[in-house]
């Protein structure tokens, strides 16, 4: 009669007379001409309502090996596999909307709606890869993220330090300090930590000595200008803050934004990254700054380790 395509809804309910369960189905216009014609010839019989799928299957030889083509892929056929799912009889004539009954339990009509709500595909679904996935799988990917986690951590702490000096020592300071308060916010956000959450995290490292590489570089910069330690600490600071919080603000709002529109990986890598921005300023501006003047305030210096 007609197919999937023509069902515009189909829902499962409770028929307030008998009490038993239902599915109301309603048709487009074409479904509803067709439902109409067929039915008023043929009250009193049964419209059997079909699963039609199309399934591929491997093609094999004699000994029962897989088939391969001219490049090498495993041949396939198409195989029509056709199943009732039920089969009501027409007790009128039906028009546009019309209810089954008889069903054996709301159960059956929730999955019976299901299936017809679900329609038909345009094509045959053809198998390209076939994988078993254990249940170790994915505790293997979280082992491996916290290990990309903590060698790109160390790499970094060894370079800052290597590189800057004192002001290394206090930006892996902060650095650590920054990983313990994104725990402590996923924490009590009772947020799940996934491989996005985990890139995340990563990102959120890198964007943290950005930070501090462009504040100690800039003070580089006012030393070689000829200005005091005391000084060029200051202006460094001060002139850098601009910069890293635009950087910041332009990344956060990228991340709400996919935190909006995006599906469950993304946002968890939106979450965390956003928690990481936030973390990683307050890191990078206030904690840096107070053990520089905590080291460097209050004394007489002839020249900075950095």
């Amino acid at each position: 009669m007609y197919s999937g395509d023509n069902i515009v809804d189909a829902a499962a309910s409770i028929d307030t007379q008998t009490g038993g369960p239902i599915v109301s189905i309603t048709l487009d216009a074409a479904g509803a001409r067709i439902n109409q014609r067929v039915t008023g010839k043929n009250i009193g019989k049964r419209m059997a309502v079909l699963y039609i799928e199309t399934r591929s299957k491997i093609k094999t030889d004699a000994q029962g090996r897989p088939q391969k083509g001219p490049q090498g892929r495993t041949l396939r056929t198409s195989q029509r596999i056709e199943e009732v799912i039920t089969a009501p009889v027409i007790r009128d004539q039906l028009g546009k909307r019309f209810q089954i009954e008889g069903l054996d339990s709301v159960t059956e009509g929730q999955d019976l709606a299901l299936m017809l709500r679900a329609g038909s595909l345009a094509a045959p679904v053809e198998i390209i890869e076939e994988r078993t996935v254990g249940p170790s799988l994915g505790q293997a990917n979280i082992s491996q993220g916290f290990r990309s986690v903590v060698i790109g951590f160390g790499l970094v702490l060894i370079f800052m330090f290597i590189y800057y000096r004192t002001f290394g020592l206090f930006a892996n300071v902060a650095l650590a300090l920054n990983l313990v308060l994104m725990v402590a916010v996923l924490s009590v956000f009772q947020a799940t930590l996934t491989l996005p959450g985990v890139a995340g995290i990563v990102l959120t490292v890198g964007m943290a000595v950005d930070a501090n590489v462009l504040i100690f570089e800039r003070i580089r910069e006012e030393l070689g200008n000829g200005n005091s330690p005391q000084a060029s600490i200051h202006m460094g600071y001060n002139r850098a803050l601009s910069t890293i919080v635009d950087a910041n603000i332009t990344t956060l709002i990228a991340a709400l934004v996919l935190f909006n529109f995006g599906t469950g990986p993304i946002k968890g890598f939106a979450i965390t990254l956003s928690i990481g921005i936030v973390t990683s300023m307050f890191t990078a501006i206030m904690l840096t700054r107070g053990l520089v003047n905590l080291f460097y305030g209050g004394r007489r210096v002839e020249k900075l380790a950095i």
